[in-house]
Order: structure tokens, then sequence, then C-alpha cells
């Protein structure tokens, strides 16, 4: 199959780098009371302006120690950062939880001050860990519906991480209120439009249609209508078309609040801006920590921005037994693809292989049935046999009333109780740590009433 080299899909995007830092210092940075210049030519300017408001947040938390004239403060941390940023489609109609709409990974690296930006499709068809296989964009749903720890975000971080295998440290997750409003707050945006759009099919927010067209050239949009312009699939990429229109969009809004005459602007309103976007930014991410991250951020050269997307090169369409239309990755292209943005030097096997992971844990394991159901723990223990764990044996539990099955980690191997977890399709609860260096073997799995034996 021929596929577009690494080096031409980096010049093809080359134009739209600046695209995170567009997502991330405007959505964040803005959002934690950073009204300053993201980009060096403007930093002076900035130094000398009082525009860092004395403010707190409980969300995302820590205010901001800086006094006007001061230097800025610096991102302490040598290893590479990774933040999941994801947009929801909240409706003021449904309570939640919500699947992501939107979702990329940003990675920072303050050693050789370089940055990236991999974007993900909302369809691909993924492993999502206790949950089996879906669409990614419903690690995020099914993390709040089900309680995860850490809710959505954290099952959308630890799905991304699986499936990637790089380390997600932080996330960010953001409503669509935030970004029409902001759009509003500084006069709208200036978009070339490459192909006139006509999508009569455009969901409104009751669940009927907004019928949507957009001439070709350049327009001048409202926050409504860049937001049809980024979410729209009316073309003849799809959601691959409508990863790259994100990225124009949100280089526009970059473009305009770095301007210098702009800044001036932004600078009054400051507190709007903040009150604004905390109801639409969820993070992890402190406000000190945002500081200091778009501070690293302005000392990134254009030139050391990569950016990709997981578009059709990386991926297969697929129809699935339900009728679903997914993508499926292509995954020796993906993992191309992701060394291009994540890394400097080669990852190693079991960073990139979940098999050399579990043989690198070599976990040894036991299954006792919980249930009344005769035969329960034998079978299990076979089927985990066939799928290449260290299963030592299995027995009966010490009583048959267990209501919830329960991924017993003695030795700290959590990666090995992680894949049980998925493999018997039991929730990421069911994976509990007590640690036990005596017990006989690393994991034990009790089987309970919720287990539901997989099918041959």
């Amino acid at each position: 199959m021929a596929r577009r080299s690494g080096r031409s899909r980096q010049s093809a995007n080359r134009a739209q780098t600046v695209f995170v830092l567009s997502l991330i210092l405007l959505f964040l940075f803005i959002a934690g009371g950073i009204g300053y210049a993201f980009y060096l030519q403007v930093r002076e300017w900035v130094a000398s302006s009082d525009i860092l408001p004395n403010m707190t947040s409980n969300n995302p938390g820590e205010g901001i120690n800086w006094v006007p004239g001061q230097p800025l403060p610096t991102w302490e941390g040598t290893e590479r950062v990774n933040i999941l940023v994801m947009g929801v489609d909240e409706r003021e109609s449904e309570e939640g939880p919500w699947r992501t709409d939107t979702m990329l990974v940003f990675t920072v690296d303050p050693l050789t001050k370089s940055a990236g930006v991999l974007s993900i499709p909302r369809d691909l068809w993924v492993p999502i860990p206790g949950y089996g296989d879906n669409r990614i964009n419903t690690a995020n749903y099914l993390g709040d519906a089900y309680d995860y720890p850490g809710g959505g975000p954290a099952l959308a971080m630890r799905t991304v991480q699986w499936n990637l295998g790089v380390p997600i440290h932080y996330y960010a997750r953001l409503n669509f209120h935030g970004f029409v409003e902001l759009v509003d707050l500084i006069g709208g945006i200036d978009v070339y439009v490459e192909e006139t759009i006509d999508d009569p099919t455009y969901p409104d927010a009751h669940y009927g249609y907004d019928p949507l067209h957009i001439e070709a050239g350049w327009q001048h949009m409202d926050g409504e209508l860049a937001l049809k312009y980024a979410r729209t699939r009316h073309s003849n990429g799809g959601d691959f078309d409508r990863s790259r229109r994100q990225q124009q969009v949100l280089l526009a809004i970059l473009d305009k609040v770095t301007r210098l005459e702009m800044l001036p602007q932004l600078v009054p309103q400051a507190a709007q801006l903040w009150e604004t976007l905390s109801d639409s930014v969820q993070t992890d991410l402190t406000l000190d920590q945002i500081v200091r991250l778009a501070n690293l951020a302005t000392q990134i050269p254009r030139e050391n921005i990569r950016m990709a997307v997981i578009d059709e090169t990386c991926t297969m369409f697929w129809e699935t037994p339900e009728g679903q239309q997914v993508l499926v990755p292509i995954r020796d292209c993906i993992r191309e693809l992701r060394d291009e943005i994540f890394t400097t030097e080669p990852v190693t096997a079991s960073e990139e292989d979940p098999a050399a992971r579990l043989e690198e844990e070599a976990a040894t394991v036991t299954v006792w049935n919980g249930t009344l159901t005769n035969g329960l723990a034998g079978r299990t223990a076979e089927y985990l046999r066939e799928q290449g764990l260290l299963v030592m044996g299995y027995d009966n539990a010490d009583r048959f009333d267990y209501e919830e099955s329960l991924i017993i980690v003695h030795t700290g191997k959590t990666f090995t109780a992680e894949t049980i977890a998925q493999l018997l399709s039991l929730p990421p609860t069911a994976v509990v740590i007590e640690n036990n260096p005596q017990a006989e073997v690393d994991i034990l799995v009790i089987l309970g009433a919720d287990y539901q034996p997989p099918t041959p």
C-alpha cells in the first residue's frame, strides 16, 4: 500500500504547526488568566504589562504567584510531557455522560525544546481497558458512566496510553460552549474556506437538522459558525478533513489573539475570559503548571513542532457485526507516526507492544470460583492460558456469594491485572491492590456473579 513518507507528511502539515499551541494555550492558558503573548516576539511587551491577575480557582487548582515585570516561572521538569485534550459535545438538554467529539495528544520535550500533536479520529476501533473493543470516543463516556476511578478522563487517558504506547500525564476536557463564546469575545475570526460546504443534515441541539452552507473563499465567522465549520463531517474526507478544518479554525483564533493590537483589547477582558472558560475547561493541570508550560511553549521554535493526524493512511474502514461504521487501526503505521511525534529515541519493545509488557512482568495467576456455577474457574483458567498468561491453577473461593469479581494484585504487576480485566470483560474497578510479597502468586482472580465467561 502506498503511503506518504514521514517527511512529506510533516511538510504537508507544516503550515498548521501552531495548531497545538492554539488549542492548549488558548483554552488552558487563557483560562488560567494568561492574556499574554504566545510567541517570543510579544513576550517582552507582556513582561511590562499587568495582565496576569492575582487569581485562584478551585479548578484547575492553585493560583499564580507572579509579579508583573518579573520573569515568568519556568517549567522545572526535564521529562517529556504528554497531555490528552478532549472536546465533548455537552448538550443542555442532557445530563451526560458524553462521548468525546475531538481527541488529540499534545507532547512537549523541555530538553530539546520541541513539541508535537497527534490527532485521533473519534471512530478509531480500539480496546478500551476493561470494556472490550469500541470506538475510542466512548472511553470518556464509559469512565463517567461506570464510576471508573478518576472518571471519564482517567479511562480516556488509559485507553490512549494503552493503544499508543506512550504515557499520558495530564488531560484537559473542553466543551464547545466556551469555544463559541471565546470566538465571539475576540470579535470573530477570518478563515479561508477551500471548497464550498453544503451540509443539509448538520445536527442541531434538539436532534433535528440545522442546514449549513458556507461558500468557498475568505469568510468572517462568529463563534457559532466557526464551531459548525470545525465540526461538520460533510466532505469527501469525512473525519480526516474535519480534523484539518479544526486545525485551521484554531490557527485563525491564535493568529487573531496574538496580534499586538489585539492583546491590549483582551487584557481588560481577562476576568470575563476566565469566567467564560473556567466552566468549559476541566483539567488536572494546576494554574501554576499551566503558566509554566505556557512559558515553555514560547521557547519552542515553529520548526521544532511536529503535527500528524491518524488518517486514511493508518486506518481501514470496517463495519462491525452490529452495523457500526468504524476505523480499524493499522498498528505498524500508527507506531511509525507516533515515533515521529513523541520520541527522540526509539521506544523499547515493552513500551510499544502489550505482549512484550506481559512477558516482562511474567505474572503468575490463580483463579478462584466465587459462584455456584460448576467448573467456572477451570474454564476461565484455561481461557487465560490460551491468551498466554501464566495461570498456575484454579480452585473454589472461600465462599460462593461474591457479587462482583475481583482481580487482586499482590506484587504490583498491574499491567497484567488490567489485561485480565480486559480479557474477562470486567470493569477496571475489579482490579484491587493488596500488596503481599509473601503470596503464592502475583495475581488472584475471584470470579463473582457479575462475570460472564467469554464466548468461544
